[in-house]
């Protein structure tokens, strides 16, 4: 079955929303940091521990799952969550963001995209039609559209071509998907531009996708002004009862900035990649465990947190599996920075439900950014 959305309070001073689904007879509230298993797994963590963190929904990858095991060997074993044991619900992204990072703009055809196997250097075509075909083999609970990936640094006419070219495709996927228990979503494209963002998501709704993502927000190059525009740009053109995804989005102000506008997911790679470079989010910012002032360290990483590695370990050890390079290191580190984005999405929804996210918002930037 589809999973059902429905908003359950908009805040009063912002346009941040509290809803909810069921999936497996489970509830689970948006606002929501999902985290990102790129092949079929959240790296060096099991299921179980990414439950235990308070994950919901948790992303895979098209690209890669297509490349290895391939969507056939997924489907034979009965799907993504059965392949990789996880009940909860998934989202697969479309490939495009990583095709086109592979890709040349002189690839990129009405057809598709044509690029080189990053793994042999085969050449590959990834067309709308595939991609959706392939997700609709991992049966994931939600699949993406296949857009093309537009730089920050754009012209305003490459945008408004990209859009034109993002909605044929979109078009072609959504005639192409044929699983009923999956939800597909629409992406907004445009860049900072309002005029661009209106008119992709009000072309983009005339199609009714189940959902919507506003994408081209987590470009290396793009300021928090131009982001946040995009956000506000994108969601005033989206039907509120449906679901709203900001791709690629993990940095906590970001996150926060992201719900006052009105988005109810989020995803990144951040906390376990930043885990196994030594970093940990806390209350106070982000810290660097290899830091030499951690060497005697005998404290948890927070005092304040839930989750297995403050409830069991401390900063010294971890800076020692760190600097030893072993895999438990990283791994606590995983578990510990996943808990800390779940855990600033349940502040969040508590601060909708008291009508005082601006405050929090405020609060939050002053201990963590010390601003």
């Amino acid at each position: 079955m589809k999973l059902e959305f429905k908003v359950k309070k908009q805040e009063k001073n912002t346009q941040a929303r509290l809803g909810e689904f069921i999936y497996n007879g489970k509830i689970y509230e948006t606002p929501m940091f999902m985290p990102v298993g790129t092949q079929g797994t959240i790296k060096t963590l099991s299921p179980e521990e990414v439950k235990d963190c308070n994950a919901g929904i948790i992303l895979a990858n098209t690209y890669h799952l297509w490349l290895r095991p391939g969507e056939d060997i997924v489907n034979e074993a009965g799907g993504l969550h059965k392949f990789m044991n996880y009940d909860g619900p998934i989202l697969t992204d479309s490939g495009g963001f990583q095709v086109f990072s592979l890709a040349r703009p002189k690839d990129i055809t009405e057809e598709g995209v044509t690029f080189k196997n990053h793994l042999n250097g085969d050449k590959l075509l990834l067309t709308p039609e595939k991609s959706i075909a392939i997700q609709n083999k991992l049966d994931s609970d939600i699949a993406m559209s296949f857009d093309e990936c537009p730089p920050a640094t754009a012209s305003y006419d490459y945008l408004k071509n990209s859009i034109e070219r993002t909605l044929r495709w979109a078009k072609r996927g959504k005639m192409a998907h044929n699983n009923p228990n999956q939800m597909l979503f629409g992406i907004v494209q445009g860049g900072p531009h309002e005029n661009l963002r209106k008119w992709s998501a009000e072309e983009t709704v005339k199609l009714d996708f189940d959902g919507y993502s506003i994408g081209g927000v987590a470009n290396d190059h793009e300021s928090k002004e131009d982001m946040y525009k995009a956000f506000e740009y994108s969601t005033k053109y989206l039907p509120v009862e449906k679901l709203r995804y900001a791709m690629g989005i993990g940095e906590p102000i970001d996150i926060i900035e992201g719900v006052i506008r009105g988005i109810d997911l989020f995803d990144c790679v951040s906390p376990t990649r930043l885990a196994r470079h030594g970093h940990a989010l806390t209350k106070e910012g982000k810290i660097n465990l290899k830091n030499a002032k951690y060497k005697r360290d005998f404290t948890p990483i927070s005092e304040t947190c839930d989750c297995y590695a403050c409830k069991n370990y401390t900063k010294a050890y971890i800076k020692h599996l760190i600097n030893a390079e072993e895999t438990f290191g990283a791994r606590l580190l995983s578990i510990h920075n996943i808990r800390f984005l779940t855990h600033l999405a349940e502040e969040i929804r508590e601060s909708i439900k008291e009508d005082r996210l601006l405050e929090y918002r405020d609060a939050f930037k002053k201990d963590y950014y010390h601003e």
